[in-house]
C-alpha cells in the first residue's frame, strides 16, 4: 500500500480514537462512571477495527488532502455513515457489549466528519502556504472581471496553480448589490466603474476569463490602459489541451481583442466527410494548410497527406506531430512542387485521396506584383495542375482556399486568385469530382503578415508602418478560418463558391495601436506610426462578394453560398495556354496577359449584374 498508506493509517487511527473518546467523556458530561471507563477500551478498539476496515475499503488514503474538493467532503460524510450504520447494526445484534451507546456513536459520527474535514481544510491550507513562500515574485493583487459563478471557478484555478497573482476583488457587470462575499472576497459591480473598484481593492492586475469577447475585451483593456492596470487572461480549455497555454494567467494577445463568439460547427458533417478518408493538403506547410493539418488530424482520417515545396517548413511540422502522436492517423509528408504535374499526377495516382484541400499559394500582395511568373505559375497553373489530377484520379472533393482579393482584383496576386477559383469552376460537372472555392479574408499571426510584421516593428523600437489612416482589413483567426473551411467543405455544393462572414472590418491603424498597448508601451510616447502610402496593388478597403453575391443564400451562422455564373471550359483552357506561353515574356506583356484575362470574368459578373437589375 506505499509509504503514503504508512503515514496516514495511525493519523486517522489517532484521530478516530481521540473522536470517539471525546464523544464518550461528552455523552456523560465528563463525569463517566467507573464501569464505563472499565468497558471502553474494548469497545474502543472494536470501533476502531470497524472503521479502520471502512478506511481501507474505500481507500480514503489515496485521496490527496492538499487538493481537498467538495467531492472528497461528501465521501467523508458517507464514509462516517457507513462507520455509524455497521456500528448501529453491531450494537442492536450484541445487544450493546461490544460497542459504545447509541448517543455515543452519533456525537462521535459528527465529531469524525468534522476531524477529517478539519485535518483535510488544514493540509490544504499549508500546502497553499508552502505554495506562497515558495513564490520569488510578490503578490500581485488582483480584480476579477467576471460573472459570479464564473470568477469563483477562476479563483479556485488560481488556488490551484502557484500564481503570483491574490485575488482581492471580483467585479461583475451584473450584480447591483455589494454586500456579498464570494470564497472571501467582495463582489462589486455598477454603479461602480471597473476602474473605481480597482482602486477601492487596491488591484494592480485585472484578471478575464478567455471566453470574454474580444469586443468586451477591447473594451476592457482600453478602459485600463490609462490607469496603468494591467489585463492577463485565464486561458480556455482548448488551449490547455492543445498545450498552447500552461494552467494559470497569461497575457492578452491581439487574437483576443478580435476574437468572436464561438463557432458552431456540425461535427457529424465534417466528421463524415473526413473520418476513415485519405485527406490531401497541399500547401500544408503554411498557416493555413499547417492549422488544417491540425484540424483534420483531430478528426482522425485513415491517411493524412502532407504536401508543400518547404522542406523545412514540412520538416517542422513533422516534427510537432511526432511529439504528440495520433496512432489511428497515417501520415505521409511530400515535398513537391504543384506546378510539377508529373509528380502531382503521381501522388495522387499512387495515394488515392478521397478529399483535397488546395492551400497552396503565393499570398504577398507586393512581392507578387514584382514576381508575376511565379504567381501566374503557382496560383493558376498549380491549381489547374492538382485540380486536373483530382479529376483524373477520381477524388471526390476538391477544396480551394481563396481570399478576398480575388474580387474586382486590383493585384497580380488577386488576380491569379480569381482565375484559380475560375479553374476549380469550369471543372465542375466534368467527372465525378466535386470542386468548390472557400474565399475570405486575412488570418491573424500568418507568416509575413501584418501582425508579426509590427511585432518585429515595436520590438526594434518602431515606428510601425501602416501604408493609409483608412486602410482596412478583414480579420479572422487561423483556427476559426480552418474551422470554417472544414465546415464549408462539408456542406457546400460542387460549383460553390462558400464565402465566410469575417464580421466587421477592422482599421490597420487601430490595429497598430492595440499591439502597442499590448506590449506595455504608449502611443505616440514610447511607439510612433509613419504612414508610408499604399503599395503596388492594394484596395484601401477589401471586398467578398461581387454585387451579383450580395444576395448569397446564408447556409450557416458565418458561411454564405453563392453560384458563379458559368464557366465555359473551353474560354479558360483557351486563357490559361496563352498565359502559360507568357511566362517566359518581359513581366509587364505577362501582367497585360493576365489583365485581360481576368476582365472577361469580371465583366462576366457584371452582365449578370445588369441582368439581374434589369430583371428586376
Amino acid at each position: 500500500m506505499g509509504i503514503r498508506f504508512a503515514k496516514l493509517f495511525p493519523v486517522y487511527i489517532g484521530l478516530y480514537a481521540a473522536s470517539l473518546t471525546f464523544s464518550m467523556l461528552l455523552r456523560h458530561d465528563f463525569q463517566p462512571s467507573p464501569i464505563t471507563l472499565r468497558d471502553f477500551p474494548s469497545k474502543l478498539a472494536v470501533a476502531l477495527t470497524v472503521k479502520m476496515l471502512v478506511f481501507v475499503a474505500s481507500r480514503e488514503w489515496l485521496r490527496r488532502h492538499r487538493h481537498t474538493s467538495l467531492q472528497d467532503m461528501l465521501h467523508v460524510v458517507v464514509t462516517a455513515s457507513i462507520n455509524l450504520t455497521l456500528l448501529f447494526g453491531l450494537y442492536f445484534i450484541s445487544g450493546g457489549p461490544l460497542t459504545p451507546g447509541r448517543s455515543t456513536l452519533i456525537i462521535d459520527a459528527v465529531l469524525s466528519v468534522v476531524g477529517v474535514m478539519g485535518l483535510r481544510a488544514g493540509l490544504r491550507l499549508w500546502s497553499r502556504r508552502e505554495g506562497s513562500l515558495s513564490r520569488k515574485r510578490p503578490l500581485e493583487r488582483t480584480l476579477v472581471f467576471a460573472n459570479e459563478k464564473t470568477a469563483a471557478k477562476m479563483c479556485r484555478m488560481l488556488s490551484s496553480t502557484r500564481s503570483n497573482l491574490k485575488v482581492v476583488g471580483i467585479y461583475d457587470v451584473t450584480c447591483h448589490a455589494q454586500q456579498f462575499l464570494v470564497q472571501g472576497v467582495p463582489l462589486m459591480g455598477p454603479p461602480e466603474s471597473l476602474e473605481q473598484a480597482a482602486r477601492v481593492v487596491r488591484a494592480s492586475v485585472v484578471l478575464v476569463p478567455a471566453s470574454t469577447p474580444g469586443r468586451q475585451l477591447r473594451d476592457i483593456f482600453n478602459a485600463c490602459a490609462p490607469v496603468n492596470l494591467e489585463v492577463r487572461m485565464m486561458p480556455l480549455v482548448e488551449e490547455l489541451v492543445e498545450g498552447r497555454f500552461k494552467l494559470g494567467p497569461r497575457d492578452i494577445e491581439i487574437s483576443d481583442l478580435l476574437r468572436r463568439e464561438p463557432n458552431q460547427l456540425d461535427m457529424a458533417s465534417i466528421c463524415g466527410y473526413v473520418t476513415n478518408q485519405t485527406v490531401l493538403v497541399t500547401g500544408a506547410a503554411g498557416s493555413i494548410g499547417s492549422e488544417l493539418c491540425r484540424q483534420l488530424r483531430a478528426l482522425k482520417p485513415a491517411r493524412l497527406i502532407l504536401l508543400d515545396q518547404s522542406e523545412s517548413g514540412i520538416f517542422g511540422v513533422e516534427q510537432e506531430f511526432l511529439q504528440k502522436p495520433v496512432p489511428e492517423v497515417e501520415l505521409d509528408y511530400v515535398i513537391a512542387d504543384i506546378c510539377d504535374e508529373a509528380t502531382i499526377h503521381q501522388v495522387i495516382g499512387d495515394l488515392r485521396p478521397d478529399l483535397i484541400f488546395h492551400a497552396a499559394a503565393y499570398k504577398h500582395v507586393p512581392l507578387m506584383e514584382h514576381n508575376p511568373r511565379e504567381a501566374v505559375r503557382n496560383n493558376i497553373i498549380g491549381t489547374k495542375t492538382v485540380a486536373d489530377a483530382a479529376l483524373a484520379h477520381g477524388v471526390k472533393r476538391f477544396v480551394l482556399i481563396s481570399t478576398d482579393k480575388a474580387v474586382r482584383p486590383s493585384s497580380l496576386m488577386g488576380s491569379t486568385k480569381l482565375m484559380a477559383e475560375r479553374c476549380i469552376h469550369a471543372l465542375h460537372g466534368r467527372g465525378e469530382t466535386e470542386f468548390l472555392a472557400v474565399r475570405f479574408g486575412n488570418v491573424l499571426n500568418s507568416a509575413g503578415s501584418v501582425v508579426p510584421t509590427f511585432r518585429a516593428q515595436i520590438q526594434a523600437g518602431g515606428p510601425i508602418t501602416v501604408t493609409h489612416p483608412d486602410m482596412e482589413r478583414y480579420f479572422m483567426t487561423i483556427p476559426e478560418a480552418v474551422q470554417l473551411v472544414l465546415q464549408a467543405g462539408a456542406i457546400g455544393q460542387s460549383g460553390d463558391v462558400l464565402i465566410l462572414d469575417m464580421g466587421e472590418p477592422v482599421k490597420i491603424v487601430d490595429l497598430a495601436k492595440d499591439m502597442i498597448l499590448l506590449s506595455g508601451l504608449r502611443f505616440p510616447e514610447d511607439i510612433d506610426i509613419a504612414f508610408s502610402g499604399i503599395r503596388p496593388g492594394e484596395k484601401l478597403r477589401e471586398e467578398l462578394f461581387y454585387e451579383t453575391e450580395n444576395g448569397s443564400e446564408r447556409i450557416h451562422d458565418k458561411i454564405f453560398r453563392c453560384v458563379p455564373p458559368a464557366t465555359p471550359y473551353a474560354t479558360l483552357m483557351t486563357q490559361v495556354a496563352g498565359l502559360r506561353k507568357q511566362l517566359h515574356a518581359p513581366p509587364q506583356q505577362l501582367k497585360v496577359a493576365l489583365k485581360e484575362a481576368v476582365q472577361v470574368w469580371v465583366d462576366d459578373f457584371g452582365q449578370v449584374d445588369k441582368q439581374q437589375s434589369r430583371a428586376a
